[in-house]
């Protein structure tokens, strides 16, 4: 089965803000950072997750609306407080303090709207709570469609086991470099154990993302492909990489891309992302610039 382009995706899991040493508030979350990228790509995405009743909270919800996304999916807490995060950079790279107990911790399926996905998109930190996870339990279970496990191992907010059968249950599988050494003992090199993955679990396909090193992808058919990012590369900071890299990703698994293409433009706007500060743009002309580029 393949996504139908003509039905919105699903995103489930943490909208919050990342919090950074100068004192400045950049809205993020991974579900959420992919769900704005595929609004300016024009794929009208429903991102399920909850937020306090609180300033924060409020903000996220006009800032969604103000850049044409649906809040169907966005729940409101009077007693959680919305998420934050507190961020350093430390040569190049991000370290993360995620604050427990927010309200992304507890999104309830019994506020769930109308659905009728596609595709399913989640990552492993907004399934860190009993309730998020027994909400999602519930979301896949109604909601039988191909799923994009998007890994992001954030310590302490993850166990291996659980992981490891959340990948068992997806179809595309997204992850690290870093996050598949963890996770896979067997074989030699990167290749080799991202193919172990694969076969182990019956993926469709597997991306792995190797910071400036580009990243590579693996299919079912034994297909390898890979891609590079240029050498000239003007990078602020990498929060949003990885969810700018599954972004297009997601995009052109919609519209039946093969794997080199794929590749080859998730690396190019994961190279434009890199190149701002916070881990996603306000600006619609970067997507329209694409639109036209790629000719969507």
């Amino acid at each position: 089965m393949n996504p139908d382009p003509s039905t919105q995706p699903v995103l489930f899991g943490e909208v919050l803000f990342d919090c950074f040493d100068d004192g400045s508030r950049i809205l993020g979350g991974a579900p959420f950072n992919v769900a704005w990228h595929l609004q300016g790509f024009g794929l009208r995405p429903i991102l399920i997750s909850r937020v306090g009743d609180d300033p924060l909270g409020h903000q996220i919800r006009r800032r969604m609306i103000d850049w044409g996304m649906s809040s169907a999916g966005l729940q409101l807490d009077s007693r959680y407080p919305t998420g934050e995060v507190q961020v350093r950079i430390q040569n190049g790279q991000p370290s993360y303090d995620i604050v427990s107990d927010r309200a992304w911790d507890h999104i309830e399926a019994r506020a769930l709207p109308p659905l009728r996905p596609g595709l399913l998109y989640h990552g492993s930190l907004g399934l860190r709570s009993d309730d998020s996870a027994a909400c999602f339990a519930r979301l896949s279970q109604d909601c039988p469609v191909p799923r994009y496990f998007d890994v992001n191992l954030r310590s302490p907010w993850w166990q291996a086991e659980q992981v490891l059968q959340l990948i068992g249950q997806a179809h595309w599988l997204k992850i690290n470099d870093e996050e598949l050494n963890s996770l896979v003992s067997q074989g030699a090199d990167l290749e080799q154990k991202a193919s172990a993955l694969l076969q182990d679990n019956g993926l469709r396909w597997i991306i792995v993302t190797q910071g400036a090193a580009g990243a590579f992808a693996l299919d079912a058919e034994g297909h390898f492909s890979q891609v590079r990012p240029e050498a000239d590369i003007q990078v602020v900071d990498t929060v949003g990489a990885g969810d700018a890299f599954a972004a297009v990703s997601l995009l052109g698994l919609t519209r039946h891309w093969p794997a080199e293409l794929i590749l080859q433009r998730a690396q190019q706007f994961a190279s434009l992302i890199v190149g701002q500060r916070g881990a996603t743009a306000a600006d619609p002309q970067l997507y329209s610039c694409l639109h036209k580029t790629w000719e969507l």
